[in-house]
């Protein structure tokens, strides 16, 4: 019998196949090892066969390695998976789950990143990773040095001009082998504000050779570092249907808690990447605050908003929106077009 969907449980070493036909009968279950998993499978499945996976590390190049061979590859959400694991949970029964989820015709899937995107998003998280360390650094010197009664204010810039002044004072009390370690502390701060200017450069770089970062740029409170996040995230936003889908897919909508006919919706729902839902925020919030001083229908209709709703829900009302218009002008290759722009 010829095999009609494929589900995969990826592993680093090892990989379960659950294969069924157009009977809905499984009549290929294996434990594959990496060295083996591609052969087999094209082996085993012919061209008009489906696979399926779920969305994790390493899905989106053993995706490519099979679209290159001209198969259909699905990727899923681990949480849409879930619902189908029968019983207990280990890799015959995931793979078993993914098969079974991929046929359902109300699934979503993830579409497959390409190498430039997963370029994109590894700069990115490497830099949220450096950023994070500098915070770290940051609170370890002010700690450390309060001990010896010294505090600086609570901005970076403030840290980076206090800590020479420490040193270079003979009269505040540090002792000499404090001194060299937080000589040290003020190396490490140095190199990880150099690392994360060396990749704010990069993105940039990235941003001005990418056309959809320069369009999505167009947008007020989106800069380089917003637009080739959602570059990264979402591509050519072909996954969704329409700027609503994508804003929730974001966590940019409200959380449904609904019962007998009884709407009732909470705050946000928080689905989705939350390194992009916090830059859409933040750009959103700095383009609330400079609105007034616009005449374009997005800013009036943000001027009023923050009138009569507390200032967190206009900044998320408003990143709800950017994500819409980044939608459109991802989805239809378009410049942004502040007349066309929706000011309900």
């Amino acid at each position: 019998m010829q095999l009609t969907r494929i589900g995969i449980d990826i592993a680093k070493q090892i990989f379960q196949v659950h294969g069924v036909d157009r009977h809905e009968q499984p009549i290929w279950r294996k434990r594959l090892s990496r060295e083996q998993f591609l052969k087999a499978v094209l082996e085993a499945a012919g061209p008009g066969c489906e696979i399926g996976m779920e969305a994790c590390g390493g899905a989106n190049h053993w995706a490519r390695q099979l679209q290159a061979h001209g198969y259909r590859v699905k990727l899923i959400a681990p949480q849409f998976v879930k619902p189908y694991v029968k019983s207990n949970k280990n890799d015959a029964n995931d793979a078993e789950a993914i098969c079974e989820a991929m046929s359902r015709p109300s699934m979503r899937f993830v579409k497959v990143k390409t190498t430039a995107q997963q370029d994109l998003q590894a700069m990115h998280r490497i830099r949220a990773s450096l950023v994070q360390q500098r915070t770290a650094k940051d609170n370890q010197i002010r700690g450390l040095v309060t001990e010896y009664g010294l505090v600086a204010p609570r901005e970076l810039h403030s840290l980076r001009r206090a800590i020479p002044c420490w040193l270079e004072d003979a009269e505040n009390g540090l002792s000499m082998a404090f001194r060299q370690l937080l000589d040290g502390l003020w190396h490490d701060l140095q190199g990880l504000d150099a690392r994360v200017t060396e990749l704010d450069a990069q993105i940039l770089a990235a941003a001005k050779a990418d056309p959809a970062a320069q369009r999505l740029q167009q947008l007020r409170g989106v800069g380089p570092l917003t637009a080739t996040a959602l570059v990264a995230c979402v591509g050519d936003a072909s996954q969704f249907a329409n700027g609503r889908q994508m804003a929730a897919a974001l966590g940019l909508t409200p959380r449904q808690h609904s019962s007998g006919g009884k709407e009732r919706l909470l705050g946000i729902s928080k689905h989705g990447d939350a390194y992009v839902r916090c830059l859409l925020i933040h750009g959103a919030r700095s383009a609330l605050q400079t609105a007034p001083r616009h005449d374009d229908r997005v800013s009036r209709w943000a001027v009023r908003l923050a009138a009569r709703a507390h200032p967190n829900v206009a900044c998320v009302a408003l990143a709800n929106k950017t994500a819409r218009m980044a939608w459109a002008l991802l989805y239809r290759n378009t410049d942004y077009q502040p007349e066309r722009a929706a000011a309900a």
